[in-house]
């Protein structure tokens, strides 16, 4: 079973998401009822919803990169290492997820929002999950759950 825990900035007053805890945790129980795969764990992470400002520092800490992006990941395992964890541990944290909600495209739109919110969290649950797309054959594999997770939460 997947939980999420959800901080909010200041910033996101101004979105669509009335109650962001709310709204992802109605996703994660689609989720978690369509996904058997963490059927015996209790796999968290957090998501911090956030705006450019706050984003881009991090993005400069952690990545240097100093530029704003849309969503940042901070897996606490690697891949090959959550595997094993999974077998061994009922409860597994897995990191932490940062979104930009001013990088969110339509924001006049509150259906085209709400989508493009979706894709940010689940692509940074699946880097959680040890995903990566750093060439274009894990790229495609990353895709593929994300598609598979986003088909999930609808």
């Amino acid at each position: 079973m997947i939980k999420i825990n959800v901080i909010e900035d200041k910033i996101i007053r101004s979105c669509f998401i009335k109650n962001p805890r709310n709204y992802i945790d109605r996703k994660v129980i689609k989720l978690n009822i369509k996904n058997k795969k963490f059927k015996k764990n209790i796999i968290f992470c957090t998501i911090l919803l956030t705006g450019s400002k706050e984003i881009k520092k991090l993005n400069k800490k952690f990545r240097k990169k100093n530029k704003s992006t849309d969503v940042l990941s901070f897996p606490f395992h690697s891949k090959i290492n959550l595997k094993s964890i999974i077998k061994k541990e009922k409860e597994i944290y897995l990191g932490d997820i940062v979104i930009n909600l001013s990088k969110i495209k339509y924001k006049k739109n509150s259906k085209f929002f709400k989508m493009e919110f979706d894709k940010l969290w689940i692509h940074g649950l699946i880097h959680l999950f040890g995903y990566d797309h750093q060439n274009e054959k894990d790229f495609k594999k990353m895709k593929k759950v994300e598609e598979k997770y986003l088909e999930h939460v609808k």
